[in-house]
């Protein structure tokens, strides 16, 4: 008998005022095989989010969640806090317990930008490599809860373990980093992915 096959999910949490080019390379990448949508993908995208209402991106067009923190699953393939102004709000420390539990549950958890600097203060970064946007932001966000700063090192993303981190210049990098830890591709297509995006068409194939 055939066995049924699974699809995992890649949880994005957006908070309002999310910076969504950050998250647009992974999401496409899982969805999309370059040349058009995957019939049968490894992963789905899914947004999970405070509630049920839209949430606004910076740029103002609006996401349906499909989850919200309270009844969203607990498996899943990834967990990736998306950056933008609302880390910087009270309501985002309701997703401290989630990134906790998911490190213990040893999930992947993806971080950029404002949402690394957000799980400085969660405490998960004090016993794997990382970065974001710079140490100073860091340790201004983490506070006594973050005692890794040794642990920095200034690179666009930096995986280490089943966590992902970057600064909010590197959603390519970011990308990469997380599509080879969910093994979404073969090392060298999610390469050649890279270096397109990066790159750019007439660099990789010259007139």
């Amino acid at each position: 008998m055939e066995t049924e096959k699974k699809t995992g999910e890649v949880l994005y949490v957006l908070l309002p005022d999310f910076a969504a080019h950050e998250a647009v390379y992974l999401m496409e990448a899982i969805s999309c095989d370059g040349q058009r949508l995957k019939p049968e993908p490894k992963f789905v995208n899914r947004v999970v989010a405070l509630s049920e209402e839209p949430v606004a991106a910076i740029g103002g067009f609006r996401v349906v969640p499909d989850y919200t923190l309270d009844n969203m699953p607990q498996d899943y393939a990834a967990l990736v806090l998306v950056g933008g102004f609302g880390w910087l709000t009270p309501a985002a420390e309701r997703v401290s317990e989630v990134v906790r539990k998911a490190v213990a549950d040893g999930r992947i958890v993806g971080a950029i930008c404002n949402g690394a600097s957000f799980l400085a203060g969660t405490g998960v970064l004090n016993t794997v490599r990382h970065t974001g946007n710079g140490i100073d932001q860091l340790k201004l966000w983490g506070g006594e809860n973050y005692t890794n700063a040794e642990g920095y090192v200034h690179e666009q993303a930096v995986a280490d373990g089943r966590i992902v981190t970057a600064n909010g210049s590197a959603a390519l990098e970011f990308a990469r980093e997380l599509l080879l830890l969910l093994e979404n591709d073969s090392p060298e297509n999610i390469e050649m992915y890279y270096q397109f995006n990066k790159q750019g068409f007439c660099k990789l194939f010259p007139a």
